[in-house]
């Protein structure tokens, strides 16, 4: 009588041989491309926030997020230097690496050598991979290891071993210091295996040394949550009341932006064959996960690239169900590479900075808008902190906004005194001293700041040289004298949260 995992086993049948040769070759040129470009226009609002808080030190964990990405950023600058494109090798990288990933997750599902060129092709040529390799964020290391969580999850599954449990509990304890939402995965998961089965594997005891290793790995982390009273929580709160709104509405329509239109058509196909083929019975749970990740992402007002990892698993289903049905006829084959060629186009426009600053179509590629003109933010609190009297620059300090102004005067603002926010984590690195009695203030609203000062005047304007009205565009640079209170009791009221 065979067991369970043989019959699993049988099921599915051998995993076709990876085509590393294809795999290395689209990731490479991937990662040639996002090199490219990454000195376009200039940081984004994260990374300049990311290089500021890695300034620091390591730090167990912060207000809006985990340490890690923080301090591979300032890892990276102390290695390679101390600028925007050394902060984006490893984001090239990891793209690169998703590549390779879903190339390997369509071997494990069957697809032979032409169905393994389509996933990685498709992948490498994708708004969601294009966009998280382009800059270093929390998404960027999110989606590596969402995909390399599915690779072991379908590998445990397919295979019946449980050292790929083992190594699902190893990735998921690393990947909650980069981003807590990984944990949707094998949350989802498990409500999928519950809903439609194997529920064989709920008596493994690899599935349960996996998530003890994961447990025992993430420890500090979630310590760290515990004894600051869980801040995470406070901030999920926070963008889901700013954003959730918004993020509720285009969340759907949004699903179809994420990998195109085209490969939008195969990663449905992928998800159908899922739950219908009789030869993935084993992993066809992933199938009613992805819905209870979208149910529980839209309730919390979350943003679709928080369920992209589902989509990379489901496209490399769809991938080697579109191989078949290419091999039918060599005019589908024809159809399907020109859609995609023309969606690559498309999604290298939206992901990329491959347009000039001045293009009206800059505004389309949300990543690009947030990229521009730090710099000249810079230059305008610098000019009016030079434009103070030498007594009152002695007691001079500047307040920003948010994160990426501050990181922004950080990484330009030569020459000023130290710079202060209450936006998220910065807020602790408060308040300016006693003897500070000056503002230079940039973004902060009038109202705010005359609740604290005597006098303010409005000296300029920020500019992005550009045109592009982005967040920073006609933002106020504003000097305040008079300070009507102590730094002590002001500063709680400048404390907000966002993303």
């Amino acid at each position: 009588m065979l067991t369970v995992s043989e019959e699993e086993r049988l099921a599915i049948g051998p995993a076709v041989r990876p085509a590393w040769g294809v795999a290395a070759g689209v990731a490479s040129g991937v990662v040639v491309l996002l090199l490219a470009v990454s000195g376009r226009y200039g940081y984004n609002v994260d990374e300049l926030y990311f290089r500021l808080l890695g300034e620091r030190g390591w730090e167990w964990g912060y207000t809006d997020q985990p340490p890690l990405v923080p301090a591979l950023v300032h890892a990276t600058t102390q290695v390679l230097g101390d600028s925007v494109q050394a902060i984006r090798v490893p984001a090239a990288l990891c793209a690169g690496a998703v590549v390779v990933l879903g190339t390997l997750i369509t071997a494990e599902l069957g697809g032979p050598r032409r169905a393994q060129v389509l996933a990685a092709l498709g992948l490498g040529s994708s708004f969601l991979v294009l966009s998280v390799g382009h800059i270093m964020v929390t998404t960027t290391l999110d989606m590596l290891a969402w995909t390399a969580l599915l690779l072991c999850v379908m590998r445990a599954l397919l295979r019946g071993e449980d050292k790929w449990w083992l190594w699902t509990g190893v990735v998921l304890g690393v990947a909650l210091y980069a981003k807590y939402i990984v944990a949707l995965l094998p949350v989802a998961l498990l409500v999928g295996l519950a809903l439609v089965g194997p529920r064989t594997i709920f008596r493994r005891r690899g599935l349960y040394a996996g998530a003890a290793l994961a447990l025992i790995i993430g420890l500090p982390n979630l310590i760290y949550q515990a004894t600051h009273g869980f801040p995470q929580l406070r901030m999920a709160e926070a963008l889901g009341a700013t954003d959730g709104p918004m993020n509720r509405i285009i969340f759907v329509p949004s699903l179809v932006i994420v990998l195109g239109p085209v490969l939008t058509v195969l990663w449905v196909g992928g998800m159908v064959k899922l739950v219908r083929d009789p030869a993935w019975r084993p992993v066809r749970a992933l199938a009613p996960a992805f819905a209870v990740g979208v149910v529980l992402t839209i309730y919390g007002g979350g943003r679709p690239d928080y369920v992209g990892g589902f989509l990379i698993g489901s496209f490399a289903a769809g991938a080697v169900a579109a191989d078949r049905w290419m091999a039918r006829r060599q005019q589908r084959r024809l159809l399907l590479y020109a859609g995609m060629t023309a969606s690559a186009a498309l999604q290298v426009l939206m992901a990329l900075p491959v347009l000039p600053q001045t293009s009206p179509f800059v505004p389309l590629n949300n990543i690009s808008l947030e990229s521009v003109g730090w710099p000249r933010l810079a230059e305008r609190v610098h000019e009016a902190y030079e434009a103070l009297p030498p007594e009152e620059r002695e007691r001079a300090v500047v307040l920003a906004r948010n994160l990426g102004e501050a990181g922004a005067l950080d990484r330009y603002g030569q020459g000023l005194p130290r710079v202060y926010s209450g936006h998220n984590e910065l807020h602790k690195w408060g308040p300016p001293p006693e003897s500070a009695d000056v503002v230079v203030a940039v973004g902060i609203e009038r109202a705010r700041l005359d609740v604290g000062f005597r006098s303010c005047r409005v000296v300029g304007r920020v500019d992005n040289g550009v045109g592009v009205a982005n967040a920073e565009q006609g933002e106020p640079v504003t000097v305040c004298h008079g300070r009507k209170d102590s730094w002590a009791r002001l500063w709680p009221a400048y404390h907000h949260l966002s993303g």
